[in-house]
Parts: structure tokens; C-alpha cells; sequence
């Protein structure tokens, strides 16, 4: 069980334990696609050819037609509530050419995660030699993929339609029962395969916290929620959230030396929120450590920190970017602000 603002573990048993992860691999799929949308590569709304071997997957599956085209915002649809494997080797297939060389970039991300316990031989999950994972890697696959709330559209849902281009629609109910009658939960993978057993990535918000729970190797599905209930149950009873900066914060201005403008906004980097015990009361200050900075530069650009006291005690340190381009000032506007200045007394 995870808090997804401070990424603290609320608790853990067997946490790096290997073990087959079925479906929940999709959750990797999806962030890959997510960041490959991001970055522009692909689009939503991309038509993604259905070959062969997409087509004849078996296992859950949106029943998609060999030499179709969909849109990937439908095949997403199909995966994030069906767990379709078809839509997933068809997303695989767009994104990198090949299954092989999707999974190629399934275990590099795996990396850049810096995660310890995790391997992927196949977009879907069913069950392979030397694909595993854990469920703290599962915790912290999920923390990255929920950076995208495009991911709860679906995941929320407990059924839609998938609208194939002959013109039939294929029902579909979301594999995570969840949703249905847990307050706050709205995602996020289920999975079952005989070696696997009964697992599931669950997501529930309630107010400012959002908490991650991961069951893995369960023997039935009752089994499987009532552990993640009971998971959930105790990190929104033993804790809860104080906002301390949010995003919005105004941290003041930042003068430039040599710029075309001579101070700029500062914000801050990332909101920085507290997971503290129910009972716990805090008082929380903080200081801003300007840097001295010149032109020219960049919207982002790190131009500070801020350091967080909770109780005078330091917990945080946070930096700070500007959110303006800056620009050189040319040699005349240089000159005449200095002599704008020596008039006034400032040097």
C-alpha cells in the first residue's frame, strides 16, 4: 500500500517477492503508450492497423478483426476495462513496429524506474517464462501511469461499448468490481492466470490523498478484494494529507540580470503535500533560496529551491522554475535602463 503524493509505503509483506503478474502487465503497456502520446509520437486518434497476430490472441479480448483499423483511443478503452490482449499486442504493434521490440521498451522503462524485481517477456500477461514482477515494482508502475488522468476515464468505467468499423458494437464490463462499491476507487488493473492466481492494482481517492494497494497470488477473487479493501481501509482510517504548497502557491519574483525583462514569477516546480498520522498536527514553514541568474532563459529553467519545515524540522526541498521566457536585452536597452537607474539612485 502506497500513498501516490509522497510515495511513502503505508505497508508491505513479501513486497519484492517475484512473482507472475497476468494482467496488471498492461499497465505498463498503457504508460508507454501514455508517454509515447505525450511526447507527440502518437496521437489518440491514430488508426492502428489489427494484423493477424493481434487478432488471434486468446485469453479476455475485444474480438477485434484481422486487417481492421481502430482508433488507439478505442483499443485503450478495450485494455484499461476489458483487459483485451488484443487490443494490447495491436498497441504494442503501433508503437514499436513488433511486440519484441515494444517489450524491449517495456523492460528499458523498467529501468529508467529504477525498479529491481520486475521483467516483461509480452504485452498482456498471460503466463511466460521469465516474466514477473512484484508488488512494490506494480505500486510504482501504477504511481507513474496515474500521471495521466486520461487513464481514469476508462478505468472508472464499469461498462461501454467497443464500436468496430463494420459497425458492431461489442459490450463490455470492467474487470475491476471495485469500482461498484468502494468509495473513492476508480482504477486500475486487475489480472488472473492459473500461475498468477488472483491479482489486482487498485487506486482509490478520497479528498487530497490518493492511495495505491497491490494484492498478489490471491486464491479467489472474494479473497482478492476483501485484502484490498482491508488495504485501503486501513491507509484512509491511520492517515491522512496537509497540503502544504500547492501548485498555484505565488512564491514571489526573481530579478534577472542582462534580461530584455528584469524580474520574472517564480513557481514552484511540484505541490508538495504531507502524509501524516490522523492525530498528527503540524506547523510547517518555509524559506526561498534565490539563485543569482542571467539571461537568457528558458520556460523551467531552476532559478531556486524551497525548503519545508514541519515543526521547525526540515523535510523538503523543492525547486523553483519560471514559467516566462527571458531573453538577452540588446546593448542600447541595457544602457539606458542604467541610466534610468543612476538618475533614481539606485547606483
Amino acid at each position: 500500500l502506497i500513498d501516490l503524493n509522497s510515495s511513502n509505503v503505508l505497508y508491505e509483506k513479501n513486497s519484492n517477492e517475484k512473482m507472475y503478474p497476468a494482467s496488471m502487465t498492461k499497465m505498463m503497456t498503457v504508460l508507454l503508450v501514455m508517454e509515447n502520446i505525450d511526447s507527440g509520437r502518437i496521437k489518440l486518434d491514430d488508426k492502428v492497423y489489427i494484423s493477424k497476430n493481434a487478432a488471434s490472441m486468446g485469453g479476455s479480448q475485444a474480438y477485434l478483426e484481422e486487417g481492421s483499423s481502430m482508433s488507439l483511443d478505442e483499443l485503450l478503452k478495450a485494455v484499461l476495462i476489458a483487459s483485451a490482449n488484443d487490443a494490447a499486442v495491436a498497441i504494442g504493434e503501433h508503437v514499436a513496429g513488433s511486440v519484441t521490440e515494444f517489450v524491449k521498451l517495456m523492460n528499458k522503462r523498467v529501468k529508467e524506474l529504477g525498479l529491481k524485481h520486475t521483467n516483461f517477456v509480452n504485452v498482456h500477461g498471460l503466463d511466460a517464462d521469465n516474466h514477473y514482477s512484484s508488488a512494490y515494482d506494480m505500486a510504482f508502475i501504477a504511481k507513474e501511469l496515474l500521471k495521466y488522468n486520461y487513464v481514469l476515464k476508462y478505468s472508472s468505467l464499469y461498462e461501454d461499448y467497443i464500436k468496430h468499423p463494420n459497425g458492431v458494437n461489442t459490450w463490455i464490463v470492467n474487470t475491476n468490481k471495485l469500482i461498484n462499491y468502494y468509495d473513492g476507487l476508480d482504477g486500475l488493473k486487475t489480472g488472473y492466470t492459473v500461475n498468477s492466481g488472483y491479482c489486482v492494482t487498485a487506486t482509490a481517492k478520497r479528498g487530497e490523498m490518493r492511495l495505491i494497494s497491490v494484492v498478489m497470488g490471491e486464491k479467489d477473487n472474494k479473497i482478492r478484494n476483501e485484502d484490498t479493501i482491508s488495504l485501503l481501509n486501513y491507509g484512509f482510517s491511520n492517515f491522512k494529507v496537509d497540503k502544504v504548497l500547492g501548485i498555484d502557491k505565488d512564491m514571489g519574483t526573481i530579478d534577472v540580470l542582462f534580461g530584455d525583462k528584469t524580474s520574472v514569477n517564480l513557481k514552484l516546480k511540484e505541490e508538495y503535500v504531507d502524509l501524516v498520522g490522523k492525530d498528527e498536527i503540524n506547523k510547517y514553514d518555509y524559506k526561498i533560496n534565490k539563485k543569482k541568474i542571467y539571461a537568457p532563459l528558458k520556460v523551467g529553467d531552476v532559478v531556486g529551491t524551497v525548503d519545508i519545515y514541519s515543526n521547525s524540522v526540515k523535510i523538503k526541498s523543492i525547486d523553483l522554475t519560471i514559467n516566462d521566457e527571458v531573453k538577452r536585452a540588446s546593448f542600447i536597452k541595457l544602457y539606458f535602463r542604467n541610466l534610468l537607474q543612476l538618475s533614481k539612485g539606485h547606483i
